[in-house]
């Protein structure tokens, strides 16, 4: 959990390219929010155009998730998904550079009183996120609200690691890694709170197959653990861009009552059906690009194709 520090390595030619990249997403982080909206929108439509790859996967999960839907619907969302995608990247930009008083007039905020009761009980608390689109808003939204560490997946590239680490830290009061257990369960059992998001295939080693969308999917055991042995409350909370333009309204919802259960199965279902009802009521706006179900139970066949390009 030490902050993130700049190496003289990160100044070699082969970062130049990203440098200007950032640079240029920083200078045009400045423009008005409806501006950056609009530009994202016309990203995600190139995105939609070029990721060939990305948009069969999407298409993919959709079918899989919503086949009572038309193909029309399908296809409405799957667009809208991509125009959500590419306001992403100016979201990132805004979440982790914007100054505190602008970025704070973007968010509305709802049911802070669940992690206050929780803290003023000296509980900890697993704050259980969801890879929606908006993920960075949300973090950041709540972090300038709430004291809070994230857990997250260290970046391929260590420059990129460097920026996204210091934007990040910004608003929260550090974070973690992954599969540093031992310092997530240490921060839960002295009542600190950790922002963690347990909705994506981590392949079926740690995992258990329960349904999702009934689809059997390799869903981690983790928050169980977590929360038993952090002795922690797992309270969910979600973000949405709102339709009107006007920002954000970023929702703490009650903590999950006798969590955890009697099985890790138990508690795995209910973490998925928590994830249809959130995702269900904002579609648009949730990572489909993500193979979610790309790690199946023995015997059968897989579900995604592979793409040529």
């Amino acid at each position: 959990m030490d902050r993130p520090v700049f190496r003289g390595s990160f100044l070699h030619p082969r970062f130049w390219l990203l440098w200007l990249g950032l640079g240029l997403l920083w200078l045009v982080s400045l423009l008005p929010y409806p501006v950056l909206m609009r530009l994202g929108r016309w990203l995600g439509a190139l995105m939609y155009r070029l990721a060939r790859s990305r948009r069969q996967i999407a298409a993919r999960n959709l079918e899989l998730c919503f086949p009572q839907w038309s193909a029309a619907e399908r296809q409405r969302v799957l667009r809208e998904n991509f125009a959500s995608t590419g306001m992403t990247f100016f979201e990132m930009a805004i979440s982790w550079w914007w100054p505190p008083a602008r970025l704070r007039k973007l968010g509305r905020l709802e049911g802070l009183e669940h992690l206050q009761q929780a803290q003023a009980e000296g509980q900890g608390v697993i704050l259980m996120a969801l890879h929606f689109t908006t993920l960075e808003m949300g973090g950041g939204l709540l972090g300038m609200q709430q004291d809070m560490y994230g857990m997250y997946r260290p970046h391929k590239n260590p420059l990129f690691d460097y920026v996204q680490r210091r934007g990040r830290e910004q608003r929260l009061l550090g974070v973690i890694e992954r599969d540093d257990v031992r310092g997530m369960l240490k921060l839960l059992r002295a009542g600190g709170v950790v922002w963690y998001a347990p909705d994506q295939d981590y392949g079926a080693q740690r995992s258990i197959f329960v349904p999702l969308f009934g689809v059997p999917a390799a869903t981690v055991t983790a928050t169980s653990k977590f929360a038993r042995l952090g002795r922690a409350r797992v309270i969910p909370f979600t973000q949405e861009r709102l339709a009107d333009g006007s920002g954000y309204k970023v929702v703490v919802h009650p903590p999950l009552a006798d969590f955890p259960g009697d099985s890790e199965e138990a508690d795995c279902l209910r973490i998925n059906q928590w994830i249809e009802r959130a995702v269900g009521a904002c579609p648009e706006q949730y990572l489909w690009a993500h193979r979610r179900f790309k790690t199946r139970p023995a015997g059968e066949s897989k579900l995604y194709r592979k793409s040529r390009a």
